[in-house]
């Protein structure tokens, strides 16, 4: 009898989903909590988008807070995983809430946190991982290599593609693509072509194998066709759910940060337009950037002269960006490069960089085409790097397993920590050693025996 309407015991997935998707792509994409600004205060500036005009010690100069490494996944675990997990749970066969477009939705966006933690971390808690209120829970679960992380995350997509039927029941909460069922399916597509190419080199015939069965049936298994099918989170004017960049630079007032000297220099090099959408022009008129791991005592000196993150990226409802069709036809160019797929790499390397005009409302042309010339892996990897500003996690990653685009040599004023190596990954959590001890010292023996940021994760082509 006494049953409170207003205190529920049990949400719906239309509840769970929509905090699940923001809190998962605002730690992607900012996060606006000092020391633990994932993308930010860290691979902004490892791939020398961003730089410091001020605290260089946070991030720029390889160093990192327990915080960076702790609360990012904590949060990546707790608001993200476990909520599409309860997603899953509820919608799937026998469920209270039955619904196969709930579930695959669900299983697209753990299968993507999954993938951002151990492509931050390298082996992490997977198949066992999220059965802590199971029949039989499991509160410690055991650590599973990177490569077996990838093939659950290859099948579940392929899972998800085929329990999402864009004639089934209906959603509700689904903040990334109002409901529209088809665009998630080519989101799933997509996200398995990203990890089919990343994985390429060291499991060849099977990312083979993948990417020509998506590739053969594209009514089966759709893609990304436009940038209208671009996965990126609409954020809104309310306060709860600004652009994390814009919560940070214009609510908070940090003027942290300028463009780095080498994104600027590169793209004055090309004459690419997308330099006046990625930074404000200085007071005098001119886009300038200065270098990476500057002390402060040097750093500060540009806070007036080096110019400021674009406009288009601290707006209220600027878009959080996951991934993009620019992105999707520069893999293909990669694949299509090493003998992954068939055909010729120059029709997705010049989609993928038309793609990546078009997203900021700027427009090919020959002359650009002709600068940038034939496609090589040097070009479209470089050209990926471009395309990926602001999706710093994405660059990240795909430096590391490429070694790619070629950084240029370190300011001799620089700074920096880690013996002045550029991180390969992220510490396992403090929490780990005390609640999962067993199992965290044979996550470290999988990476290599050591819990630092300079062991190599296991796509590293280098």
């Amino acid at each position: 009898m006494n049953i409170d309407p207003n205190n529920p015991t049990a949400l719906s997935p239309q509840y769970l989903l929509p905090y699940a998707i923001e809190y998962s792509i605002d730690r992607s994409w900012g996060g606006r909590t000092r020391f633990e600004r994932l993308n930010l205060d860290g691979a902004m500036l490892w791939m020398q988008y961003l730089t410091r005009n001020i605290y260089s010690n946070e991030g720029d100069n390889y160093g990192l807070s327990v915080a960076f490494y702790n609360n990012n996944w904590k949060s990546l675990f707790n608001d993200g995983l476990v909520n599409f997990q309860r997603i899953i749970a509820l919608s799937q066969p026998g469920g209270k809430f039955q619904n196969a477009n709930y579930e695959g939705i669900a299983l697209v966006m753990r299968s993507w946190v999954f993938s951002l933690l151990t492509d931050l971390y390298g082996p992490i808690p997977y198949s066992e991982a999220l059965k802590g209120t199971a029949d039989a829970p499991v509160y410690s679960p055991t650590y599973d290599s990177m490569d077996k992380v990838y093939a659950g995350l290859l099948a579940d997509l392929k899972t998800a593609n085929e329990k999402l039927d864009v004639k089934g029941p209906a959603v509700s909460g689904d903040i990334l693509y109002n409901g529209d069922i088809l665009k998630w399916k080519k989101f799933a597509n997509s996200l398995r072509l990203r990890l089919a190419n990343r994985q390429a080199a060291k499991k060849s015939a099977e990312s083979r194998a993948i990417m020509a069965e998506i590739l053969a049936d594209p009514t089966k298994y759709p893609v990304f066709t436009s940038n209208a099918d671009n996965a990126s989170l609409k954020c809104t004017e309310v306060l709860s759910s600004n652009n994390e960049l814009y919560l940070v630079m214009i609510n908070d007032s940090r003027t942290d940060w300028n463009v780095s000297k080498t994104l600027v220099d590169k793209l004055t090099e090309l004459s690419d337009p997308r330099l006046t959408v990625y930074a404000q022009p200085n007071k005098d008129g001119k886009y300038l950037g200065h270098a990476n791991g500057l002390p402060d005592a040097v750093a500060t000196t540009y806070l007036g002269v080096s110019s400021n993150i674009g406009t288009y990226f601290i707006q209220k409802t600027s878009p959080e960006v996951v991934m993009t069709y620019a992105e999707l036809n520069l893999i293909l160019a990669e694949a299509a490069l090493d003998g992954d797929i068939s055909g010729s790499a120059q029709p997705y390397f010049e989609k993928g960089m038309t793609a990546s005009f078009e997203q900021y409302g700027l427009k090919m042309t020959d002359a650009y085409l002709k600068t940038v010339g034939a496609a090589t892996k040097e070009k479209v990897m470089e050209q990926k790097w471009i395309a990926l500003f602001g999706q710093g996690l994405e660059s990240w990653t795909e430096y590391r397993r490429t070694g790619l685009p070629v950084l240029p040599a370190k300011d001799p004023r620089a700074v920096f920590e880690n013996d002045g190596v550029l991180p390969t990954r992220l510490p396992y959590p403090t929490s780990e050693a005390s609640l999962n001890e067993v199992n965290y010292q044979k996550g470290i023996e999988l990476i290599g025996g050591k819990n630092d940021t300079k062991m190599k994760l296991w796509w590293s082509e280098k």
